[in-house]
């Protein structure tokens, strides 16, 4: 059982940059893939940005692309999600999540699932 915890959400204004955090309970945290998706109020969990576990390759979901940046730490057991040029619409709660094996766009794929933390971008 992985157990993973968020941080660094909070209200920011539009156009400005905010960095959330994961850290995850295991010894083997180069082994997972780890992926941030979102929810807006009303609407289905989307995914956002997902990074392997040792090659460190990443995707990013179009609607963020060139303002989004994930990466990872594996010696903290930390991924990051640094978010610049923020915008009203990106206003969600983020979720850390992590499964085995390559890196995957579907939330179904994922094993662990952290509680969220919540960004408000205020226009």
């Amino acid at each position: 059982q992985v157990q993973l915890v968020e941080s660094g959400g909070g209200l920011v204004q539009a156009g400005t940059s905010l960095r959330v955090s994961c850290v995850a309970s295991t010894r083997t945290f180069s082994s997972y893939t780890m992926a941030w998706f979102r929810q807006a109020p009303g609407k289905d969990r989307t995914f956002v940005a997902t990074i392997s576990g040792r090659s460190g390759s990443t995707s990013v979901a179009d609607s963020v692309k060139g303002r989004f940046t994930i990466s990872r730490d594996n010696a903290k057991n930390t991924v990051y999600l640094q978010m610049n040029s923020l915008k009203p619409e990106d206003t969600a709660v983020y979720y850390c999540t992590a499964k085995y094996g390559g890196i995957s766009t579907i939330g179904a794929a994922y094993d662990y699932w952290g509680q969220g933390t919540q960004v408000t971008v205020s226009s």
